[in-house]
């Protein structure tokens, strides 16, 4: 069934030549790139929301490369070939790799995204990612370099490192993140200018805290 999809989206590529630039274009980096750019998105408004909202946004760029590099032994562990390794004539439209194809990194780092960014409660930017996701997952087999399993297994095995690490993370993270607030690398994390001041105690003017 995985190779019937395959070879069903593989004939639906060779009848749309006109989206061959976009797609593997999108297969290649700009899909990364806009899902980077969420996840930026997702930080800047964050950081008018607290330390943990921070913490969650990085955890939705950071979750995709723990990932990823946790998908790199399963891929080997698998040892799934390319398609275009296994089937002769197909249309393939970006360069040829050498490695495994099981399951896809690409998509791996799209479902951690998406799935980071539902953690970090920014539901709209998670909905674009999804859809930014989606594409980018069709588009892997589009181009030729991927089976529909090898990107439907990464965008399950990215949301679900992503999900499961997230309370320890938050965990680790949300602190890290106060203090950060505190300190001159504060608009990193804080939209504020300048760190807030600490409400005066009863016997305490609250113009001796200011110096």
């Amino acid at each position: 069934m995985d190779t019937r999809w395959y070879l069903d989206v593989n004939r639906f590529a060779r009848a749309s030549a006109w989206a061959h630039g976009f797609m593997a274009a999108y297969a290649e980096w700009a899909g990364v790139v806009l899902l980077g750019a969420l996840v930026v998105l997702a930080w800047w408004v964050a950081r008018r929301h607290g330390p943990r909202a921070v913490a969650g946004a990085l955890w939705a760029g950071g979750g995709a490369a723990v990932a990823v590099a946790l998908n790199q032994p399963l891929i080997h562990l698998v040892g799934r070939l390319r398609p275009y390794d296994v089937l002769h004539h197909v249309e393939v439209l970006v360069p040829r790799g050498h490695d495994f194809t099981f399951p896809s990194d690409h998509a791996t780092a799209a479902g951690a995204v998406v799935c980071g960014l539902f953690v970090a409660r920014r539901r709209i930017l998670a909905g674009l990612a999804a859809l930014a996701g989606a594409l980018l997952a069709f588009a892997r087999v589009y181009v030729g370099a991927h089976y529909p399993g090898d990107v439907l297994a990464g965008l399950a095995f990215g949301a679900v490192v992503a999900g499961v690490l997230a309370p320890v993370v938050l965990w680790l993270v949300t602190p890290v993140v106060t203090l950060l607030a505190r300190t001159p690398l504060r608009l990193l994390v804080s939209s504020q200018s300048s760190p807030p001041v600490a409400a005066a105690g009863p016997h305490e003017p609250a113009e001796r805290l200011l110096t």
